[in-house]
């Protein structure tokens, strides 16, 4: 019994990637494209995540800073600090729904991008982030989930909160924890992308 819930895990892991691929491919690209505008012109790129997503946002910072599989100078990033335990942190009920917001508007500048992560669409922090960042002329790229991408349920509050010039990379689906999934694996193609642009397309090395 415990082996066979284990073996769905994997399963339906695989599922959703293999079916949101071919969805998900362009927006990816597009907001690679951002990233990749706004670190070759001086800029930096602040992520943010609601809850556990800020753990996603820190990964993605310290790639950027960092490497990704392959040496390279650094690159501009800075996880913005946030709880990954509260539990209201995904919804539109977040406690210090200003969290965030506060760091944009302290530390963002135009042409910077922020990168914002929530599995919900509904985070009031992630929200409060992305209205920041509009005042001060950032592009926004935001990683959401299924009540960002369900028709029946409507855009979300962050996807109705972003402009034409920001990206929206939604995963369809209604369990945080595939969406989480997802989220990773396009974190990890954004900072692949941004790396064969910038070094070529070879292979890393093992």
């Amino acid at each position: 019994m415990l082996e066979q819930r284990i073996q769905q895990h994997f399963i339906d892991s695989a599922d959703l990637k293999y079916q949101a691929g071919p969805a998900l491919s362009k927006p990816i690209s597009q907001a690679m494209q951002a990233l990749l505008a706004c670190v070759t012109s001086g800029g930096k790129v602040l992520a943010c995540g609601a809850g556990v997503s800020g753990l996603l946002a820190a990964q993605f910072a310290a790639h950027f800073v960092g490497r990704f599989e392959r040496d390279r100078p650094e690159l501009g990033a800075i996880a913005l600090p946030g709880d990954a335990t509260d539990p209201r942190a995904d919804t539109p009920e977040s406690a210090d729904a200003d969290r965030f917001a506060r760091q944009v508007r302290a530390l963002g500048q135009a042409g910077d991008v922020l990168l914002a992560i929530s599995a919900s669409g509904q985070s009031a922090a992630v929200l409060a982030a992305v209205s920041a960042a509009h005042a001060r002329d950032m592009t926004v790229v935001a990683l959401l989930g299924s009540a960002a991408s369900n028709a029946s349920t409507g855009a979300g509050a962050i996807g109705r909160a972003l402009r034409e010039t920001d990206v929206q990379v939604s995963v369809p689906h209604e369990r945080a924890v595939r969406v989480h999934e997802v989220h990773l694996l396009a974190l990890h193609c954004l900072c692949d992308g941004v790396d064969a642009q910038l070094l070529g397309e070879q292979e890393p090395s093992p």
